[in-house]
C-alpha cells in the first residue's frame, strides 16, 4: 500500500504543491482546445477526467482542509461532472495513509510514548485514511479499539490552506468578493473545531447519549484516557461503509429501515438538540450485520441559532411559503433579501428562492417520501445547473444568505444524497422522536 513519509506543512510547501497542480490543469486545457477540433464528442469528458485526477492527486498528499474541500465537493452530486464526484469521493475514506514510522513519531509527540506502551496490540498500518486523520486498529484488555490519529500540521495550516483554495471556491461557487469574508470565516471556524479532538469526544458522547433511544442506530463508546487533542480512541465498530452497503443491498425493506434511522437521527438533532452532525458523507456511517446504522464521526457539529432556525423551518410550511408578506419577511430574516435591494432585485431573488424552496421542501410535504425518485433529483440537478450558468446572477456583486446556510444546506444536501443512494422510502412527517 502507498504510504506517506511526510506531509508538507509550511505555507510555501503547500502553495508550491497547489501551483504545480495548477500548471497541470493549464496543460489539460491546452490539450482540450486541440481535441475540440479533432474529437469534439469526447473532449469535454477527457478534460473533466484529467482535471479531476490532477486536482485529487494534488490535494490528497496535502491532507487537511485542502483535501476536505474535495470531500465536501464529492457530496455535490447534482452540481459537478461525474468524473469529479467519483474521484473526490475517494477523499471520504481512501487516501494514502501515513507510514508506520511517521505514525510512531506522531504518537510519541502527543503521548510521550509509543502506541504499544498504551495498548496491548496496535496495527501500525492504517485501516482507513481520510482528509484530517487516519484510523488504526488496537486492542486493550481484550477489547477491539479504533484509534484515530490526526495528520501532523493539519490544525496549524487551516488558515493558510483556505487562503490558497479560496480562489477555487470563489470560481466554482460563484462567490462574490464583496461581503464574502463571513462565509470563509464560518468554514475556517468549523475546520478548526474538527481538528480539536477533545471537543469531538465531548460532542460524540453528548450526541450518542441523547440519540440512544432512536431505533436501529448505534454509536461507539469513547475512551478519554486513551485520547488527547490529536488522537481519539473509541470502540471498533464492525460494519461496511454506507456506500459499500448501497452497492450490494438488494432489499428494499432493509434500505427503508436504515434510511428511517438516518432520517430520524437528523430530525431529532435539528429539532430537539438544535445541533446537527454537519458532515453526512458515506465515510461517517457504517451498516452492521444486523442492519443497524452506525454513526462514527462527530468532528463537524453545527449549532443552529434560534434566529436562523425559526425562519428557515417556517418556510417548510407551504402556507407561509405562499404568503407573500410572510415569505418576504422570512427572506429578510435569513439575509436573502436586503434593505438596499431594488424592486428588480427583490423580485429576482424572491422568485429564485421560491423555486429552490418549493423543490427542497418536498420531502417534508408528504407523509412518505421516496428518495429513489429520479425525477426529484433530476430537477435538483437542472436547477443547480441553471443558476450556476445564470448571467444575471453572476452580474450581481453581492452574496446572499446567512452564514449558517453553509453547513445547514450542506447537511440537508448530504442527507438527501445518502437517502438517494439507499433508494429509501421513508416516513418524513412523523413527529420528532
Amino acid at each position: 500500500m502507498e504510504t506517506i513519509d511526510r506531509i508538507p506543512t509550511s505555507k510555501i510547501q503547500r502553495a508550491s504543491k497547489l501551483i504545480s497542480t495548477g500548471v497541470k490543469i493549464g496543460g489539460n486545457y491546452l490539450k482540450y482546445y486541440g481535441e475540440k477540433i479533432t474529437s469534439p464528442e469526447t473532449a469535454r469528458d477527457n478534460l473533466n477526467n484529467a482535471n479531476a485526477e490532477d486536482i485529487y492527486d494534488g490535494l490528497r498528499n496535502l491532507k487537511g482542509s485542502a483535501l476536505k474541500l474535495a470531500q465536501m465537493l464529492s457530496m455535490e452530486k447534482n452540481f459537478l461532472p461525474q468524473a469529479y464526484v467519483e474521484k473526490f469521493s475517494l477523499s471520504q475514506f481512501s487516501v494514502p495513509p501515513l507510514s508506520a514510522p511517521l505514525v510512531n513519531k506522531t504518537f510519541r509527540r502527543y503521548f510521550g510514548k509509543a502506541p504499544l506502551d498504551l495498548f496491548d496490540t496496535f496495527n501500525p498500518n492504517a485501516i482507513n485514511a481520510a482528509s484530517i486523520g487516519q484510523v488504526h486498529q488496537a486492542t486493550k484488555n481484550g477489547k477491539m479499539l479504533a484509534v484515530k490519529i490526526q495528520y501532523p500540521g493539519v490544525a496549524e495550516s487551516i488558515s493558510s490552506d483556505l487562503s490558497l483554495v479560496k480562489p477555487i471556491a470563489v470560481k466554482m461557487f460563484n462567490i462574490q468578493a464583496k461581503d464574502s469574508e463571513k462565509y470563509f470565516k464560518e468554514v475556517e471556524t468549523k475546520l478548526i473545531e474538527e481538528t480539536n479532538y477533545i471537543l469531538e469526544i465531548g460532542q460524540s458522547s453528548e450526541v450518542a447519549h441523547a440519540c440512544a433511544h432512536i431505533p436501529h442506530l448505534r454509536f461507539p463508546q469513547y475512551y478519554p484516557e486513551y485520547s488527547c487533542e490529536r488522537v481519539i480512541t473509541m470502540d471498533w465498530m464492525n460494519g461496511r461503509h454506507l456506500s459499500e452497503f448501497c452497492k450490494s443491498n438488494r432489499s428494499q425493506a432493509i434500505a427503508d429501515k436504515i434510511g428511517q434511522a438516518l432520517w430520524d437521527f437528523y430530525m431529532f438533532q435539528v429539532h430537539t438538540l438544535r445541533k446537527v452532525h454537519a458532515d453526512p458523507h458515506p465515510g461517517n456511517f457504517l451498516v452492521d450485520a444486523e442492519d443497524n446504522l452506525i454513526a462514527i464521526d462527530f468532528g463537524c457539529m453545527k449549532e443552529i441559532p434560534e434566529d436562523f432556525y425559526v425562519p428557515y423551518f417556517e418556510l417548510v410550511d407551504k402556507k407561509k411559503l405562499n404568503d407573500k408578506v410572510i415569505y418576504h419577511q422570512k427572506l429578510r430574516e435569513l439575509e436573502i433579501l436586503l434593505d438596499k435591494d431594488t424592486k428588480e432585485e427583490t423580485a429576482y431573488f424572491s422568485d429564485l428562492f421560491y423555486e429552490i424552496l418549493s423543490l427542497l421542501t418536498q420531502p417534508f410535504q408528504n407523509e412518505i417520501f421516496d428518495f429513489s425518485d429520479e425525477a426529484f433529483f433530476g430537477k435538483l440537478a437542472a436547477l443547480g445547473e441553471r443558476y450556476a450558468n445564470d448571467k444575471e446572477l453572476k452580474k450581481m456583486n453581492v452574496n446572499r444568505g446567512s452564514k449558517h446556510f453553509i453547513y445547514i444546506n450542506r447537511t440537508f444536501f448530504g442527507l438527501f444524497s445518502l437517502l438517494h443512494d439507499l433508494k429509501a422510502k421513508i416516513v418524513t412527517s412523523q413527529p420528532v422522536i
